[in-house]
């Protein structure tokens, strides 16, 4: 039997409130993230993301009260992440009520903060996201918010975290991100054909049949977006039902 594909909401947040913009730039208010994340549960999301998308710019600690409200909402997995350098970070973040962090900036300065993790809470609550960008042919990774090239192959970066100890990808398209043109099916599927653990595909969900796109041309294990739910502009039980019409397993709520 195949495994459901997961639909997901994200949150990505200042510290404090919710925040949406195009490609990484332009940030607006969306909202309170635990306001939110309490709709998306009753909505059928099978899982929320909640990321500090400044943290690693501005060298903020880690969000751990507004992990902690919004993990008081969900009867679903809390995945969270932003700012975390060190196991301690993770810990605490856990401690407010995650299921799963994520890394990024800190994972590529030190990849043995991936196995030092792993170790430590299982490689199942351990999520690399990934950053990429097009360039040439080719998907760079980025850090820090997006803002900084670190000179890594997107692909490559996935492998090496995968082996390192990481238990899922959370793939991000920049060039996509906000601007509801589809996700980038090409580089989720060069990442899943690299990679022995799931990958969630961001950036740039619009319609049922992106989702759809992703799953079948991708081969993604779950599908993330943020302004599309936010906005109103989809529902995750039309894109659950769109699917399942389809023959697609996905989780009913």
């Amino acid at each position: 039997m195949s495994l459901a594909r997961r639909i997901i909401a994200c949150l990505d947040t200042d510290g404090a409130r919710v925040v949406k913009g195009v490609k990484f730039e332009g940030l607006r208010d969306a909202g309170d993230p635990a306001a939110l994340a309490a709709r998306y549960d009753r909505e059928g999301a099978d899982e929320v993301v909640v990321l500090d998308v400044a943290a690693a710019r501005d060298h903020r600690p880690t969000f751990v009260e507004t992990i902690r409200r919004t993990a008081g909402e969900l009867s679903i997995p809390l995945t969270a992440g932003g700012g975390i350098r060190a196991l301690a970070d993770a810990r605490a973040v856990v401690d407010a009520g995650a299921d799963k962090v994520t890394v990024n900036t800190a994972a590529v300065r030190d990849p043995a903060l991936l196995t030092e993790l792993s170790d430590a809470l299982g490689s199942q609550a351990v999520v690399l996201a990934i950053d990429a960008l097009a360039r040439a042919g080719r998907w760079e990774v980025c850090v820090r918010g997006g803002r900084q090239p670190a000179g890594l192959d997107a692909v490559d970066w996935a492998a090496e975290g995968a082996e390192r100890g990481a238990g899922e990808i959370l793939l991000t398209s920049i060039d996509r991100d906000g601007t509801q043109s589809g996700f980038a099916c090409d580089l989720v599927a060069a990442v899943t054909g690299a990679v022995g653990v799931p990958v969630v595909a961001s950036g740039g969900a619009r319609a049922p049949e992106d989702f759809l796109r992703v799953f079948e041309d991708g081969r993604a294990d779950a599908a993330l977006a943020a302004s599309t739910f936010h906005d109103g502009l989809l529902a995750i039980a039309d894109v659950k039902a769109f699917l399942a019409a389809r023959g697609l397993p996905v989780r009913q709520a």
